[in-house]
Order: structure tokens, then sequence, then C-alpha cells
């Protein structure tokens, strides 16, 4: 995919993700670049594809409020004029299980800067990705079992029990899609080994994140975390922060809501991730090489997330994710969509294993 650029990916996002038309009226919803997480240029990359397209662009600036992120007034009135509502903003992000007005296409983006809307993950084609969505969920819908193993010693089991209605996904559009509908853990058992603890970007809190100079490994049954085991001075720290955490916010200390994996190669995080482990958790999640567990607290997306790193993932004794790889030609169909999408079969013979993680290990 040597012709991907930022206008191609701004081109993705608006027709074949809003599918957007000529005379629509768009609302760009955006942060600006001083709170360090999206860039200056993504706006008007966006904002004049829209413009070639034939839409109404407006632009308003939501800021970034970490502590009571809501949608004002003014918000809503312009929200209520425009057709497409697009949050280059973490607001999006922040308020997307609450409520959104009515009958508009709201889009949260996850390509964050220029440079991420002219790589593979924006350029890949938007219907490749929903596709392999569905793919993926029809299979762990049907399944009888799934392991989940990783280099560092995960090993948890359980039994999907999926909700697919729209009430168990968030009902804005995500761009690009690159995870598929989080799998309930409450059937899921064993262990989880983790070298850090961050947030999961609903609420912004102190010491956000934690790392251990070793692995911890979570234990959990049924999907409530019971302790963690491991090097005890590390355990006892792990312990702590979900003490803090839980106590601060007034919420179900040992809830382990449920998990995803990364289905889109081109997801790649082109910074160190300690340098902004919050930035690093809000898009870097839909790489195959993470799997993400969202837990403290009994609801989506809860405050202190488990990332797994080169997951190996077996569904009815057929391996989908292996040590980070996920193989999307395993899927039923799965070879006909990468033919058919042949930028988004170039990522995956091309995956962009660059995750952030160049300082940590």
């Amino acid at each position: 995919m040597s012709d991907m650029t930022p206008e191609r990916g701004a081109y993705n996002l608006l027709v074949n993700c809003a599918r957007a038309t000529a005379g629509d009226k768009l609302l760009i919803a955006y942060e600006p670049p001083e709170f360090g997480y999206f860039d200056a240029d993504s706006v008007d990359v966006v904002s004049r594809a829209a413009g070639q397209l034939g839409l109404r662009v407006d632009t308003i600036d939501v800021g970034f409020t970490p502590d009571n992120p809501h949608l004002s007034p003014e918000l809503l009135a312009r929200f209520d004029a425009a057709d497409i509502i697009l949050f280059l903003a973490r607001l999006g992000d922040q308020l997307r299980f609450a409520d959104m007005p009515q009958g508009k296409k709201v889009i949260v983006s996850f390509a964050l800067t220029k440079e991420m809307l002219g790589s593979g993950f924006s350029n890949g084609h938007h219907a490749a990705f929903m596709e392999l969505k569905a793919g993926i969920n029809a299979i762990l819908d049907a399944s009888e079992g799934v392991r989940i193993t990783c280099p560092l010693g995960t090993d948890v089991r359980g039994r999907p029990v999926m909700n697919l209605q729209p009430s168990g996904d968030t009902s804005i559009l995500r761009f690009p899609m690159s995870v598929f509908t989080p799998v309930p853990a409450h059937s899921f058992s064993g262990r989880v080994a983790i070298s850090f603890l961050t947030g999961a970007g609903s609420k912004y809190y102190d010491d956000y994140t934690i790392e251990f100079d070793r692995p911890v490994f979570a234990i959990m049954e049924n999907g409530r975390l019971l302790r963690f085991d491991g090097d005890p001075i590390n355990a006892a720290r792990a312990e702590a922060h979900y003490d803090r955490v839980a106590g601060q916010f007034g919420i179900d200390r040992n809830f382990v809501h449920s998990w995803h994996a990364g289905i889109h190669p081109g997801c790649g995080y082109p910074w160190d991730m300690r340098d902004n482990y919050e930035r690093w958790g809000g898009s870097a999640f839909g790489n195959p090489r993470i799997l993400h567990f969202h837990t403290c607290g009994a609801y989506a997306p809860g405050e202190i997330s488990w990332n797994v790193i080169d997951p190996t993932i077996v569904i009815d004794e057929e391996t989908y994710w292996n040590t980070g790889v996920f193989h999307a030609e395993q899927l039923p169909g799965g070879r006909s969509i990468l033919d058919r999408h042949p930028c988004a079969a170039t990522l995956f013979e091309n995956p962009d294993l660059d995750i952030g993680l160049r300082a940590v290990g």
C-alpha cells in the first residue's frame, strides 16, 4: 500500500465509515493539540477531504475535561444542526457509553494524528474490518470454549456468552474499527500475566499507571479478581492500586467486566508508550499484539485495564491469534474478505509490530 496518504485515510473515514454524501453537514468536535493527545493537523486534513466530497463542514473546540465530561447545551445545539458528528477528541470516547443525540451519525476517531491518518490503520478499507469484526463475533458467539495464553504465562479459559445486540457494544461508529465486540468476562477464569496496570480512559486519576519490574499474575474466577500472585512486593503494589482506585470512585473493586483483542494489523503506535500511557491506552489496543481486559468497576470500560502482550487465542481448538498475530484467513469467509480488500490483505501480510513497547522490554 505505497499509495497510503492522510487524505485517503480521511476519505475512508468519511465515505466508508460515515457514509457521507454531498450536502451532509459535518461537525468536527476537536481537542486542541496542547493536551498532548490529538495533533493539530488532522482537523485540516479531514475538513479538506470533506469539502472535496461536497460536505458542509463546521468545527468546534471541545477541549478536554478529565473529571466531568459532558455535553453542554451549546454543544448539543451544535450537534442538532449536524448530520454527522466526528470526534477528534477524547470527549467522544469518554461519552461513548452515554446518551448521544438520536438520529445522528456519531464517529469517534482513534487515528490521533495526521501520521496515523496516513498509515495502514486508517487506509485499510473500513468495510474489511467491519466484516472481520462480524466474523470473529460470530465465531465467539457459537464457541464452546476459548483459551487465552501469552509468553509471560497468561492462561485463561471460558465459554463466551456474547451480547451481540446493539446494547452489547457502543452505538457510536468507531474509526478505524479495530476490535471485536467485548467478551463478557463472567464466564472466564484463570491467570493473567501483567507487566503494568493502567487506566481505561474512562476517568483520569493520579498514578494512572504502575509498572512492575517482573510480571504479576491476576488470578480471576468467573469474572472476579481473587488476588495477585507472583513477586510479593509487586503483588502488594497491585492490590494497593486496586484498593485506591476502587475507593476513590466507590466502585466494585474486583469486577472483571470483559475482554477483547485487536483485529487491525495496521494499528501501530509509533511513540514510546511510557511517554503517555493515556494516549497509548486510547489507541494502541487495536493491534493484534494486544489483548485488553476491562476491570475495576461493574461497567465498561472499568477503570483499570490488563494488557496481555502477544496473546494466543484458541477458539474451539482453532488458533485465531498466535503470539500476537491475528490469522484473519482462518475465519469462515476470511480469505474472501481479504481477497475483496487487497489493502487489508497487505496489512495482514506486513503487520505493524510497533506498539510502543521499546522502552519496556
